[in-house]
Order: C-alpha cells, then sequence, then structure tokens
C-alpha cells in the first residue's frame, strides 16, 4: 500500500520571478492539527455577560467542580488535538495568580484562593496527550494601568507568566476586540515588543491575531474559511484590531501575499462564546458541526471550537453529546476511501498536468478529499477534477487546495477519477486523493 501511494507524489515545475513564502516548522505542525476546542471561560460565566465590564467582584468566580481532566478526556473523544483557554479577557481577569493583577483567581472565593486554572489545564493536557493554547486579551477593563505606557510593562510581564510556568505553550492568541470608544481609554500596544517577548521564551509558540505573526483570523466568526483560500498574506500598512485587513481579505488571504500566515476559522459551538444556562438546548448539532468541518478544515483552514465551560466547571452534557455526535460522523464518513487501490498514471503538456486513477470496479462516489504538499509553499490555484464510468462523464471545478480540500457533489458512479491541475504558481506536489461517499443529508446544495 505505501508503495502504491508513493506513485501519487509527482512535481510540477513552473518558473516564476520571486520565491514563494514558505511555511515554518511549527506552522506545518499547526496545520496537521487541524481541530481543536476553544474554552471560553471566567467571571462572565458567573455573571451571564459575553463582555465583563471588569468591575465584577473576584468572589463571583466559584466553580467548585472544576474538572480539567473532563475537559481533555471529551475534548481526546471528540477528536480535537488541543485546548485554548482563555487566561484573561477583556474584563481583566486573570486564571491564574497573576503578580500583576489584583483581579485574578488569587482574590476569589475558589479554592480559598489558592486555585490555578492554568496549571490544572497544563497538567490534564499533558496526561491525555493534547496541546495546549492561551488566549491573552491585551485589552484590560479592569487594570489601573491600562491607557498608560505602564501597561504594556504589565502585559509584558503577564506574557512572561504564561509562558516560563505552565509548560510549553502551543498557541498563544491575541485577540483584536477594544470597545474603549472615542471616550475611552487609549492604549498603545508595544506589539513588537510582545512579539519579541514571546520569541525569546517561546520560539516553538505560534502566534494568533488579525495579522499573525503566524496565525491570522479567517475573518468571521462563523466558523468559515474563503472557498478560495491562500496561506499568504500581506500585513505591511495592517494593524491588529480596527486597523486589520478587509475581512474578506482574511477570509482568502492574499493569492501573491508576502508572508505565510494561514487561516484559523473560530466558532462557538452555542450563540455565544460563554456558558449561559438559557443557550443549553441551543447547542449546534453533530450535522452542523459536520458542516462547519467542511467548510473550514475542508477548505485549508483550522477549526477552533468554543466549547465553553459552566458554572461548575464542567463541560455540559449537551455540548459533549454534540461532539461526539460530531465526532461519530467524522469517523463513519470517512472511514472507506474508494480509491484506495486505484491504478495511478500521471499525464502532462504545457498547459497543466493530470493524475489519472482507475477505480478497480464502479463506485459511488459524492466526495473528494485533496491534499497539497505545502512544506515549499501553496501552489494550485485552478484545478478540475472529472468522474467518469461507461455512460457519464461529468467535471468539477475548484481554485485553491492547500493543506487539505474536501468537495461535495452529487452522487455518482464511476470508476474513473482525473485531477487537472492548471497554471500552478511553482513546483507543487499532491500528497494525496481519496474519494468517499458520505450521507446525502450532509451535503449542502
Amino acid at each position: 500500500m505505501k508503495r502504491f501511494w508513493m506513485l501519487i507524489f509527482y512535481s510540477i515545475t513552473f518558473f516564476v520571478a520571486t520565491a514563494q513564502p514558505k511555511p515554518k516548522s511549527q506552522q506545518l505542525a499547526w496545520h496537521d492539527m487541524e481541530f481543536y476546542l476553544f474554552m471560553h471561560f471566567g467571571p462572565n460565566t458567573f455573571t451571564d455577560l459575553e463582555w465583563g465590564h471588569g468591575n465584577e467582584k473576584e468572589e463571583i468566580f466559584n466553580p467548585e467542580n472544576l474538572d480539567c481532566n473532563q475537559w481533555c478526556r471529551i475534548a481526546k473523544a471528540a477528536g480535537a488535538k488541543g485546548i485554548i483557554i482563555t487566561a484573561k479577557h477583556h474584563d481583566g481577569f486573570c486564571l491564574w495568580p497573576s503578580k500583576y493583577s489584583k483581579h485574578t483567581v488569587r482574590e476569589s472565593k475558589w479554592k480559598n484562593g489558592k486555585g490555578d486554572v492554568l496549571k490544572e489545564l497544563s497538567a490534564a493536557c499533558k496526561k491525555y496527550g493534547l496541546k495546549f493554547g492561551v488566549y491573552l486579551s491585551p485589552w484590560d477593563r479592569n487594570h489601573p494601568d491600562y491607557g498608560t505606557a505602564k501597561y504594556n510593562d504589565v502585559f509584558v510581564n503577564m506574557l512572561k507568566e504564561v509562558l516560563t510556568k505552565y509548560g510549553s505553550v502551543w498557541e498563544l492568541w491575541w485577540d483584536g476586540a477594544n470597545g474603549e470608544g472615542p471616550n475611552g481609554k487609549q492604549q498603545i500596544y508595544d506589539w513588537h515588543r510582545f512579539e519579541q517577548t514571546v520569541r525569546k521564551l517561546s520560539p516553538q509558540t505560534v502566534v494568533f491575531s488579525d495579522i499573525g505573526p503566524d496565525i491570522r483570523w479567517c475573518g468571521n466568526e462563523n466558523g468559515t474559511a474563503g472557498i478560495t483560500n491562500w496561506n499568504y498574506l500581506d500585513t505591511a500598512g495592517f494593524k491588529r484590531g480596527a486597523g486589520a485587513p478587509p475581512q474578506d481579505t482574511l477570509n482568502a488571504g492574499n493569492a501573491n501575499g508576502k508572508n505565510w500566515i494561514p487561516a484559523e476559522c473560530d466558532v462557538s459551538i452555542r450563540p455565544g462564546w460563554f456558558w449561559h444556562k438559557n443557550e443549553d438546548d441551543k447547542v449546534k448539532t453533530p450535522e452542523t458541526l459536520f458542516d462547519l468541518y467542511l467548510k473550514s478544515v475542508g477548505r485549508g483552514a483550522n477549526l477552533l471550537l468554543n466549547v465553553p465551560p459552566d458554572q461548575n466547571g464542567l463541560i455540559t452534557m449537551y455540548d459533549s453529546l454534540a461532539l461526539m455526535g460530531f465526532k461519530k460522523l467524522l469517523e463513519h464518513n470517512f472511514k472507506n476511501d474508494l480509491a484506495a487501490n486505484a491504478k495511478v498514471r500521471n499525464t502532462a503538456d504545457q498547459f497543466e498536468r493530470v493524475i489519472h486513477l482507475g477505480l478497480p470496479a464502479v463506485k459511488k462516489i459524492n466526495c473528494l478529499v485533496l491534499e497539497e504538499d505545502i512544506k515549499n509553499g501553496q501552489a494550485i490555484s485552478n484545478f478540475y477534477f472529472q468522474l467518469r464510468n461507461s455512460k457519464k462523464l461529468q467535471s468539477f471545478q475548484g481554485t485553491t487546495i492547500g493543506h487539505k480540500r474536501i468537495i461535495t457533489f452529487p452522487a455518482m458512479d464511476a470508476d474513473y477519477i482525473s485531477l487537472h491541475l492548471l497554471n500552478p504558481k511553482q513546483k507543487v506536489s499532491i500528497k494525496s486523493i481519496k474519494a468517499y461517499l458520505i450521507g446525502e443529508d450532509l451535503i449542502q446544495p
């Protein structure tokens, strides 16, 4: 079987004037993560708010039954490969006993002020083989130094705490939100210093924001990447937050962008980001989560699915059931690769390269999964594929492939598949072509 798939690896040479950006090793590893959990947790969990005001009393935070092992067991069972926790949201409350704030778990009732959510979660992630990530909001509605140059020192010191006390931090999330408005406090963030701090203390950490430097926002909170999705992005002249690139640019990337900054699709399993009891009956269905997977991972991005713990510090049964149903759909529908025993040959001319797959028998197919080898960049900007049997030939078009492309279409009986790659940007390799018959009810028009 390994010998067979070696035949799929092939190259197309195309000369370009300038070299294309390439992913760093930690970015390549990030692409392979594909799906992981976001966990919004803090005072908002107890006040029924989405954006806390920063003046909430610390004692309201008291998740008496908090169990990070439960979080990780569920994440692992759902197929997620990591967890990113809101260590500090916009209200400024720290889920660890920071020396640089008086608005932390240390001042709360939880464990008589002796608790540390980051310590417990990092240990649980290590136990269950999950990556540990941290969200740190630069905006702080509580800290007295916010709005002054001193706050940059505070934020740097918080970064140092998080990056040195809790083991390896795989992803660091910087939110660009700031609702202070024209009459609010205006903080001039020293982003260059922030980035230098991360690079020095934790060079393996990938950093997320509107403009990276390593991972970008997909431009919406619906969990969907662009139908065309480049891992390239131009950042010159743009800022995080209000000065970010247009949302449609973030969604699609830049075909000739100067930086490798792939898209991450964040979305919540509920209408809100924090847990609200009145949303227990509004959790997304497994079928909806499957569709989000097709529109994020299936478009070359990663899926960051928010699953917020409740006031007990636990993932509810409603969220857990949806996650388990989602995992079953993934396992069932992508279990049997109908092209696994295909005979493969390659043809080429000056306009296109074609991979031909001859199936050993007629199979009903409605889904192709394509993977481009992106270690040297992203090359494919235009392709089409054909399915054929003795009576019918059907063609379907596409643009980018990237790390993974999942394409669904009306089911068709076929014993032949051909993938046509048109005018690639540079040398390109296709890692794999797989074919499936997934549930017809899971395919949207």
